[in-house]
């Protein structure tokens, strides 16, 4: 079983990621958690470039390197424990790409972001995606005194037009389950872990 997590920065979504591996560990269901950009050696690698290097990056550039990083996730980590029916956890995967190179940045057309996506997961998809849906100028608030990366400096404009693609992939994919954020952090676990039972 593949589980994905997506939302603007600041949503919660580390906090009930965190809740969620909590839960399955208690419930003995083995389970894997990945980051994306990251997992790998390679991965790591190039999650270092994409975030923490202060060189202005094309934003093409941007968008290939997300995929290969996750290109090598995929193929390395989570295609194998699948095979083994363990439950993988991803902290983000192709819908992220979407929203932030395709909505964000208008790296390239949605049409190629998505060919594109399908590439680099190697055709994998999600059973379960929780969106963690929040206004952007809630999330900016929650992050204003922490220390931001390279993509969480991107401005408010930038992020509004992210959480506007994650709300329209949301509305056409059956495997999200959009949950309000704003709300309190047990009422979501507890949603969410619902979800999860519902498809174990």
């Amino acid at each position: 079983m593949l589980i994905s997590f997506e939302g603007i920065d600041g949503c919660g979504k580390s906090t009930q990621i965190s809740l969620l591996k909590n839960y399955l560990d208690q419930k003995n269901f083995k389970n894997h958690l990945f980051r994306e950009p990251g997992g790998t050696e390679i991965s790591e690698k190039i999650r270092s470039l994409l975030l923490h290097e202060s060189d202005e990056m094309d934003s093409i550039t941007e968008l290939l390197l997300f995929s290969a990083a996750r290109s090598q996730l995929i193929s390395e980590k989570v295609i194998p424990l699948l095979k083994m029916k363990d439950i993988v956890i991803l902290d983000r995967f192709y819908d992220s790409t979407t929203a932030y190179q395709g909505y964000g940045r208008k790296s390239s057309s949605l049409e190629h972001i998505h060919l594109l996506n399908s590439i680099a997961s190697h055709q994998i998809k999600p059973d379960l995606t929780f969106y963690l849906r929040i206004d952007p100028e809630v999330a900016g608030k929650r992050t204003q005194n922490t220390e931001k990366d390279r993509m969480e400096k991107a401005g408010m404009s930038f992020f509004k037009n992210v959480a506007k693609g994650f709300d329209e992939l949301s509305k056409s994919n059956k495997r999200f389950v959009t949950l309000d954020a704003a709300r309190e952090v047990e009422i979501i676990h507890k949603e969410i872990i619902e979800a999860v039972e519902n498809h174990l």
